[in-house]
């Protein structure tokens, strides 16, 4: 289990990294404005989980988190860029399960640098008066179990966090030089060396040598075989029996989720139409068998963007 989730689940109070929340209303604009505060604030503050269906001692508030468990993480990540301008995407929703009644928890990691809200989150609360989770142009962390506007000493263990992982990859970087072997030479090159024609690449030199650095030349037509066409036929081999789609559900999938923009999704020839990944298909089906109405809140989307 994700050591997010378990700290959570075994909290009997709020804290900087745990929150809980009775219940989550996906169709109310109050609930997002409050969660969404909870998010960014925990993400700026180094990461932690937000427990839906616990109440403030930690036990089972008897709520349904079945809505809670079915918003596409997607949403969220849409959520978050429209008040934030931002696209997060270091969460995870994990069914869970305390005293015997089904928990919804939101793991969240850490941002590297903290998220501002871009827009206000207003709302009306039950009693009809306007609330405002948020205001606009603040830095929301935790201080001990509350969201709250930061001050000098959060930005200052935000730059802490940085500064120190600035120097765990100086030291990885220094205990492989002191581990080179006597006479080494030290190049510095990318993470993923990639063929290119650019005039600013680094000139290397092909080997045989089975121990000599990787070099990795995407073939294309491998990682990312399928047209639009031939991907629809990938997908409906991989549904369940009886269920198949068509190229417009694919292209409202597209869209919705910008799947275009993505490149273990999909690559852009510069002769041809688009090619997409086996991944690509995967990740479709994954969300049907979590969603059995992942298709049809697609095509509902791209029509509403589109009309």
């Amino acid at each position: 289990m994700d050591g997010r989730v378990e700290k959570c689940l075994s909290a009997k109070r709020e804290s900087k990294t745990v929150e809980f929340k009775e219940s989550f209303d996906p169709a109310d604009a109050g609930s997002w404005c409050e969660i969404l505060k909870d998010i960014i604030a925990i993400a700026n503050s180094g990461g932690g989980a937000i427990a839906i269906g616990l109440d403030s001692r930690g036990k089972p508030s008897g709520a349904d988190v079945s809505p809670s468990l079915n918003v596409d993480p997607a949403v969220i990540t849409d959520k978050v860029a429209g008040v934030t301008g931002h696209q997060f995407t270091d969460f995870e929703i994990i069914e869970a399960e305390k005293e015997g009644h089904r928990v919804a928890v939101v793991a969240i990691g850490a941002v590297a640098f903290p998220l501002v809200f871009e827009k206000a989150g207003n709302y009306h609360a039950a009693d009809g008066k306007q609330k405002m989770a948020f205001a606009k142009g603040t830095v929301y962390f935790r201080h001990g179990a509350k969201s709250e506007p930061g001050n000098t000493e959060d930005i200052r263990a935000v730059i802490e966090r940085k500064l120190e992982s600035i120097r765990k990859d100086w030291v990885d970087g220094v205990k492989k030089v002191v581990h080179g072997p006597s006479g080494s030479q030290v190049t510095v090159l990318a993470a993923d060396v990639r063929e290119s024609a650019s005039n600013d690449a680094t000139p290397i030199r092909i080997v045989d040598d089975p121990n000599a650095p990787a070099y990795r030349r995407i073939d294309y037509d491998i990682s990312h075989p399928y047209r639009q066409r031939d991907l629809v036929a990938a997908i409906n081999k991989k549904l369940p029996s009886g269920v198949q789609i068509t190229s417009y559900d694919v292209l409202a999938v597209r869209r919705t989720h910008r799947i275009d923009s993505k490149d273990e999704y999909c690559h852009h020839p510069k002769f041809g139409s688009a090619q997409y990944s086996d991944t690509f298909a995967d990740w479709i089906v994954s969300n049907y068998e979590k969603d059995n109405e992942f298709f049809l809140r697609a095509r509902q989307k791209y029509y509403d963007d589109t009309h």
